[in-house]
């Protein structure tokens, strides 16, 4: 599938550390078919396994004597819903005066599209002291799901559930996939793109029923990021560095 144009932060840096190509020169030899390596800053490590290949090639990164990744560092879900747009058009103002918040923006991009939902997994070697971030696309957008990766690594029972708590991603296999993050009655993943800032429902208690009820949120919309970015005397570079001319 087609992936957007990364940013700038994201593009693939030019030359890498002594220990990032040793590692990935590792990681080419033992899982070159079920890996592909992804752009990375300098002296990172960061590669994509197939969905179907996920369990073997974690596997085999805990396993391998020259890998040895012992420890799940951390565990995330990403949205691309809106991967790679740029919020400001100038160093001044935005490209329409409305910021992440405007309701209108769901609108801008397709909430079906392909390979929308994906997880990285951080990644630790005590043995050799390196790190590498590996991420999986969840093939079905409609119902993002991956194998869960528990019994390889006890430490991503709690970062699964909340995986699944904010984006919605399923994890299967997992022993006890629930929330854990939000309430017991909440609908919706609030960390996907489409979902409102100001949320669906409120919660207040009820004096006359004796017990917390939902309703429709009043919450107005807010804009969160300004129009206008204004210059600040505190980033002055004499404030800084003593040298610096004045």
């Amino acid at each position: 599938m087609a992936e957007p144009t990364p940013p700038p932060y994201e593009q693939a840096a030019d030359g890498a550390s002594p220990t990032a190509s040793e590692l990935s020169g590792k990681i080419d030899a033992k899982l070159r078919d079920a890996v592909q390596r992804l752009p990375s800053l300098p002296g990172d490590v960061a590669y994509e396994v197939k969905p179907e290949a996920l369990l073997t090639v974690c596997s085999t990164l805990r396993d391998a004597a020259e890998l040895r990744f012992e420890m799940l560092m951390d565990l995330a879900g990403v949205d691309y819903l809106h991967y790679g747009r740029d919020e400001w058009q100038t160093v001044s103002a935005t490209r329409s005066g409305f910021s992440r918040g405007r309701v209108a923006r769901s609108a801008d991009a397709d909430p079906g599209m392909p390979g929308r939902f994906a997880v990285v997994y951080q990644l630790l070697s005590i043995t050799h002291n390196t790190r590498l971030r590996l991420r999986v696309r969840c093939p079905d957008t409609q119902e993002p799901i991956v194998d869960s990766v528990t019994g390889i690594w006890a430490a991503a029972n709690w970062f699964e559930r909340e995986a699944f708590d904010l984006f919605g991603i399923l994890f299967r296999g997992h022993p006890d996939l629930r929330r854990i993050l939000t309430d017991y009655g909440f609908i919706g993943h609030p960390f996907r793109k489409d979902f409102p800032l100001i949320g669906n429902v409120e919660a207040q208690y009820d004096p006359e029923k004796k017990r917390v009820v939902y309703q429709p949120v009043s919450i107005v919309p807010r804009v969160l990021v300004p129009k206008v970015i204004r210059h600040d005397h505190r980033y002055e570079p004499a404030l800084k560095d003593p040298e610096a001319p004045r």
